[in-house]
């Protein structure tokens, strides 16, 4: 079984977002991610050990964007 973790910024007050991600998981792919407080702006979505999705200067990769990702990592 692979690892999916979700690496969310606790002080900026992204856990909903990381929430969100990991019910989507869940519901669409049967997956229960793992959720990581970190600092700094973090947010980042990883599958054993390599990052699918994270957040850039565009911003933030939605929900939708993160299950597919994971799922395409999975395959």
């Amino acid at each position: 079984m692979s690892s999916v973790v979700i690496t969310y910024c606790k002080p900026c007050g992204y856990l909903k977002r990381a929430e969100a991600a990991a019910a989507l998981l869940n519901e669409r792919l049967g997956v229960s991610p793992e959720l990581v407080p970190g600092t700094g702006g973090i947010f980042k979505v990883a599958v054993d050990g390599d990052v699918v999705a994270a957040k850039s200067r565009a911003g933030f990769p939605d929900a939708e964007q993160i299950a597919d990702a994971v799922a395409a990592a999975l395959v």
